[in-house]
């Protein structure tokens, strides 16, 4: 994933990621659909869904356990 994607996820707030993630999940869905009716035709806008899901998911991580962290501290 280029640094300048990275850093955007990076740059969203808590909420934001939440709902990013929700969007996100939902497009991967309807991808699936295309690619089970035969109709979706760039491939790889599955691989890259699933990539900046991975992203979101490891920045709301992150998140959380720097907030443990904080709490133990």
């Amino acid at each position: 994933m280029p640094r300048s994607q990275a850093e955007s996820v990076r740059s969203l707030t808590d909420e934001q990621l939440r709902e990013e993630e929700n969007n996100t999940e939902r497009e991967l869905l309807n991808l699936r659909f295309q690619t089970a009716t035969r109709q979706l035709t760039n491939t790889s806008e599955m691989r890259q869904t699933k990539r900046r899901l991975a992203q979101i998911k490891t920045v709301r991580r992150e998140r959380e356990l720097a907030s443990a962290q904080q709490g133990t501290d």
